[in-house]
Parts: structure tokens; sequence; C-alpha cells
């Protein structure tokens, strides 16, 4: 079986900055892709909040820079999908693709997370034409312009109030007859005087033939369907992380997100890592995420030196 020093599940933002410090410290680190390769970011058309691009850049081109940067210093990245993992005994244990088992001295989690989306087909032609999941990452493309947001929780109310320091107007499309967010929350918004809550509201199809032009609605309860033109549509009814695969072994919230120590990316398990998106639901950005990653590898070099004075005392 395969030996690995240093494994890193995941290629966005997180799993490459990690495997840049990991290559440079000389852990000889080896990336597993997944099956969306750079991540998120591949989704993203113009970046414009990532330090050191002071023109913007394209998502999937910053993570072609990414990507050659760790490979510059040695970095293993082989395309693959990590399907199982045994982290009840040292060295763990990694499927890869169902088929091909390594081991790993130490593991560097950078699987991320995946936004909700409703499941309309305009919502999948229009991503990244108007459509976008993260306010904070794309709403200064609409400054003085027209949005509509859907969600009810705490993160749809502070997207909105985000929203609103830019745009015209927020138009905020709520399913139910009232939000899940917290009551401080509610009431910012609803004193707000450029977001308009629409209640009782699903959105029927998001038009535009290039880009957004404007959503089609239908009031859940008298059936009637309305069309609010709009210039860009944010979707904020969640994110799940993409961590199942270690159910059973790493501590998690409710919903999913991986937990680490405080002030640091070590798990529950000694040598097991959390970075980006995976256990960060508050941020979800890919400077934050990048940082996470470069923490993690940074302490894996702690952790494996470590291990090493602890193997020579003993000798």
């Amino acid at each position: 079986m395969e030996k690995i020093k240093c494994l890193i599940i995941g290629s966005g933002p997180a799993g490459y900055t990690a495997a840049i410090y990991a290559s440079r410290a000389n852990l000889n680190p080896v990336i597993y892709t997944g099956i969306e390769v750079g991540g998120q970011l591949m989704q993203t058309t113009e970046v414009e909040n990532y330090p050191g691009y002071p023109k913007g850049i394209q998502g999937p081109e910053m993570m072609k820079d990414f990507h050659q940067q760790a490979e510059r210093f040695g970095t293993d990245i082989r395309f693959g999908y990590v399907t199982k993992v045994d982290f009840a005994k040292h060295p763990f244990v990694v499927t890869i693709d169902e088929v091909k088992d390594v081991e790993a001295e130490t593991v560097i989690i950078a699987t991320g997370a995946s936004a909700k989306w409703l499941g309309i087909p305009s919502e999948k032609r229009l991503n990244g034409n108007g459509v976008s999941a993260c306010a904070v990452c794309d709403g200064f493309f609409f400054k003085n312009q027209e949005v509509a947001i859907v969600g009810a929780g705490d993160t749809a109310c502070e997207e909105a109030l985000y929203l609103s320091k830019l745009c015209s107007k927020v138009h905020m499309l709520v399913r139910r007859d009232e939000m899940r967010a917290s009551k401080i929350m509610q009431e910012r918004v609803k004193s707000t005087p450029n977001i308009e809550v629409y209640w009782n509201t699903e959105t029927d199809e998001i038009l535009g033939e290039h880009t957004v032009e404007a959503v089609r609605v239908v009031n859940t309860s008298s059936g009637e369907k309305t069309i609010i033109p709009i210039q860009g549509f944010f979707v904020a009814i969640g994110h799940k992380p993409n961590t199942d695969i270690f159910k059973g072994f790493l501590d998690m919230d409710k919903e999913g997100y991986l937990i680490t120590k405080a002030g640091t990316t070590q798990t529950n398990i000694e040598g097991v890592f959390a970075s980006g998106d995976a256990q960060d639901k508050i941020y979800r950005q890919a400077v934050t995420a990048a940082g996470t990653g470069c923490m993690a590898a940074l302490e894996v070099e702690r952790y494996l030196a470590a291990k090493e004075y602890e193997m020579s005392q003993q000798g």
C-alpha cells in the first residue's frame, strides 16, 4: 500500500494553499482533487476581492494559477475522489475511487461546501451571469441596480442587508409567511428602506437570455404570478459542507461542518486537520479558505516534527 506523509483531500483555495506550504516544507504532499477540480471558484466568473489581482481575474483562471504554483514546488496533484476513510487507526487509510487504498501519516481536509440551489433550469444556465450564491463575492457587480435574494434565515438577512448598501433595491423572496432568522436580523431587514420583503413567494423562473433581466415569482397563497425586473439574483438558502465521508470519525455540528480546536485546524483526531469551507460556515471566502489551508500545512509540519522527535528520543 502506498504511504503518504501529507495527504490533502480537495483542490480549492484551501487545498492548493496547504499544498504550497507543505511542499516548501519538504512534506511531499499528495492532493486528490475530487470531482470538482478547483472547487466552487470554477463556477465563478469575475473575482475582484482576492489580494494580488488588481484588475480582477476569472475564477477558473485563478485556480489554474493556484494549481501551477502548487505543482511548481513539487506537489503531486492527482485526479481522484476520496470515497472512504478509516481514521480509527494510524497511519490512516483512505480509499480513492472505491478501488485504491493509501496510507497517510497526516490528512488535511479541504473538501469545501456546496451551495444549495432552488433547482430551476434558468438558475443553472445563468449562474455566473447574474445568478450567484454569494452576495459578498458578487454584490459589487450590481452597484446601484435592483436585485432579488431568496432565503429566510440569518444568512439571507445578512446578505440582503449587505446588498442594500450597494444596490438601489433588494427584493427579498420568502417562501413562507415568516422568517427563520433571529428577531434582531428580521427587524434590521424590515427597517431598511430599500429592502422589500415578499411573503409566501416562490421563484417560478429567472428571466433573461444571456444575463438576468427579471424574475417571475408566484404567490403560494393566491397562485398569482408577478414579474419583477432585476439585474442580479442571489440564492441564500444555505450551504452543505462536503463532509459526509467523515461521519463517525470527526466531530461536526448539526449541519455537517467540521469542528476544529479554537485557533487551529486540528480536528478531534490527532493528525487530521480541517481547512476551508468544510469547517467555516461564517466567512466562506477564498481568502479565508486559503488562510486556513496555510494554517493546516504549518500545523502538519509541527505535528510531524514532534512525532519524529518523540521517535528519536525513544530510540
